[in-house]
């Protein structure tokens, strides 16, 4: 009576415990097992639950070898409990492996194709760092030319301004000596005038006083 008594309660105990202790649980390696409505043979199936499903267990009969479970889906039911695990099956954990090492070998690869894409884009800004440097070189060399030709351009400019000086000084000292000829050819002008102006003074009197010259000679002779 008392093992009876014990009994209820722990069931009772049990029962309450899915309310607030769903553990997860997984469909052993079994291609199939069938979900009931009790915990018995004798109840009907449900439905059939394939490998791998992960269950929500609610509670156990360890009386029975049942536990009652929940799908996925919603549906609630009694299946043995020694299909039951506590992790996924071998075949579900290599399925699962499976697809991390594709999705790793597929972000392997993407990885690769970033790592060709950014060595690719590497080489590129390498090539355009080189060109860049050959522009400045050359950009350099036609600066260099270009103060070159400016200075020699100043250095132009300023032997024009010194000639233009010197011409300048040349036209002054020119119109000088043309003034000075000026000057002289009018003395000269004037020289040559007052010259023939005596010559012909001193011939009128010459003319003048040879006559007398003679004419008092002839006088002298003729008193004689």
């Amino acid at each position: 009576m008392m093992k009876t008594i014990f009994q209820t309660i722990l069931l009772l105990f049990i029962l309450s415990l899915p309310l607030a202790h769903a553990a997860p649980a997984w469909v052993s390696d079994e291609f199939e097992i069938t979900l009931r409505s009790g915990p018995s043979t004798s109840n009907a199936i449900q439905l059939m639950v394939g490998s791998g499903m992960q269950l929500e267990v609610l509670e156990r009969d360890a009386d029975s070898g049942y536990s009652r479970v929940q799908t996925p889906g919603g549906t609630e039911g009694w299946v043995l409990t020694r299909y039951l695990m506590n992790e996924r099956s071998a075949r579900e954990q290599l399925q699962t492996l499976t697809r991390e090492l594709t999705n790793a070998q597929s972000s392997g690869s993407s990885m690769g194709t970033q790592l060709a894409a950014i060595k690719s884009e590497y080489d590129t800004a390498n090539r355009r760092i080189a060109a860049l440097e050959n522009e400045k070189t050359t950009l350099e060399t036609e600066l260099a030319e270009i103060r070159r030709t400016a200075a020699n351009v100043l250095g132009i400019n300023q032997q024009n301004r010194t000639l233009m000086d010197d011409l300048a000084t040349a036209q002054i000292r020119a119109d000088t000596l043309e003034q000075e000829n000026r000057q002289l050819s009018s003395k000269t002008t004037r020289y040559w005038f007052m010259s023939g102006a005596l010559v012909l003074l001193v011939g009128i009197i010459l003319g003048i006083w040879l006559p007398r010259i003679r004419w008092q000679r002839r006088s002298g002779y003729d008193r004689f």
